[in-house]
């Protein structure tokens, strides 16, 4: 077996420039205006560039046609939580996510190599595994696709939000444009679409991380039962999926900020929406966890193998131990027995548990909870707006009693 340092080089060699974010006809384009480096401060550029064209034509437009606050009509622009939450604190948060996330994928992929799952005979077939899914990645349709579904609700529905219903707001306008405002005419072509485009884009990357997830699967892992993170080896893709917790955290303001106009301007109370702030957070989870659900058939299939192969093992060292040990009678063979203490016998048993508690999805506690708090962090805001100061005093008290 070759050396550490050796093992590093031929990761690096194999998945050198890998990403599942630097590629397709947007990059192209943002490369040729050089937006598209893989650096933080570049991607706060684009952040800001995007957040922007998204939120300020409709602050200036709404404030040229007397709605982006005072009272003429229920929600003025600046008092629309929904509006300001998701173009202010969302949608930068889509962007500037991509640099951290796309460094764990890679890390990722590279400890396939490094770690050995992958056989040295087959690093070729690996090779070509990412060089598939990279083309994947690179194809003009599915962002040609996503352009259509960006845009497409935008010219099917009439309504510009939801869970705004009947009252005035900043959307509409009373004359010109048929009844809709300027502003709500930028938000319906330009800001919604964009936005919808952004998830869309995450949607795909997650697809092409599952993609190469099941590719990887199919090829011949070197994985052992007995491993300590209960997985089989593959425990560390738990920590990729624990990177999208910023995604989650974005998504869960956006229904948070919806809930809190439904709740502020068209009496909602939080009993009533409670249903809608809990699917989110679930949904969101099961969403995130899904991708490692395409290694579950390939470690079902380990856990059942080393089960019956450990269990025999088992077997026939306690036949030994107890011919030894109880029976006061010499095996034939002591190889199996280790040293001349009971320690092998715990040792072995110790092995048969691990692989008894194998997981079949490498998904830990620790980033389960993460994307759970991250969905229900954004939740709090709207939690404390619904609830009297007398509720939240009595619920306090309750919990210290």
């Amino acid at each position: 077996m070759p050396p550490v340092a050796d093992l590093d080089e031929v990761a690096s060699s194999i998945a050198d420039g890998f990403s599942l974010t630097r590629g397709g006809p947007l990059h192209r384009l943002q490369v040729r205006f050089g937006a598209a480096e893989d650096s933080y401060t570049r991607a706060i550029r684009r952040a800001t560039v995007v957040t922007l064209l998204a939120w300020l034509p409709l602050f200036l437009l709404s404030l040229a046609q007397g709605v982006a606050y005072g009272d003429s009509v229920k929600i003025p622009f600046l008092r629309d939580f929904a509006v300001n939450v998701r173009f202010l604190i969302a949608l930068p948060i889509l962007i500037l996510s991509e640099p951290g996330i796309d460094r764990r994928w890679r890390t990722l992929v590279l400890e396939f190599v490094r770690s050995g799952l992958v056989r040295e005979t087959k690093l070729s077939s690996f090779q070509r595994l990412l060089d598939k899914v990279t083309r994947l990645r690179d194809r003009v349709l599915p962002e040609a696709l996503m352009l259509v579904a960006a845009f497409l609700p935008s010219l099917l529905m009439r309504d510009s939000e939801l869970l705004i219903g009947g009252a005035s707001n900043w959307h509409v306008a009373s004359q010109g444009f048929g009844t809709i405002s300027l502003a709500g005419w930028w938000f319906k072509l330009i800001s919604q679409p964009l936005f919808r485009f952004l998830l869309l884009r995450w949607t795909w990357r997650m697809f092409l991380w599952a993609s190469f997830l099941w590719g990887v699967s199919r090829i011949d892992l070197f994985l052992v039962a007995t491993h300590t993170d209960k997985a089989a080896g593959l425990g560390f893709l738990s920590e990729g999926q624990r990177r999208f917790s910023p995604i989650v955290f974005a998504g869960g303001a956006v229904m948070a900020a919806q809930v809190g106009n439904a709740i502020a301007y068209e009496g909602a109370t939080l009993s009533t929406m409670k249903f809608v702030l809990v699917a989110y957070g679930v949904i969101a989870v099961l969403v995130l966890i899904a991708p490692l659900l395409v290694v579950t058939p390939l470690l079902i299939k380990t856990k059942k193998e080393a089960l019956l192969e450990y269990g025999r093992l088992v077997t026939r060292h306690d036949q030994l131990f107890h011919e030894k040990w109880v029976e006061c009678r010499r095996a034939q063979s002591e190889v199996l027995l280790g040293n001349r203490a009971a320690s092998s016998l715990a040792d072995l048993g110790t092995s048969f548990g691990v692989v008894r508690d194998m997981s079949v999805v490498p998904i830990d506690r620790a980033t389960l909870t993460s994307l759970a708090t991250a969905a229900a962090l954004p939740m709090l805001p709207v939690v404390l707006f619904a609830t009297s100061a007398s509720d939240l005093l009595r619920i306090m008290l309750r919990m210290l009693a």
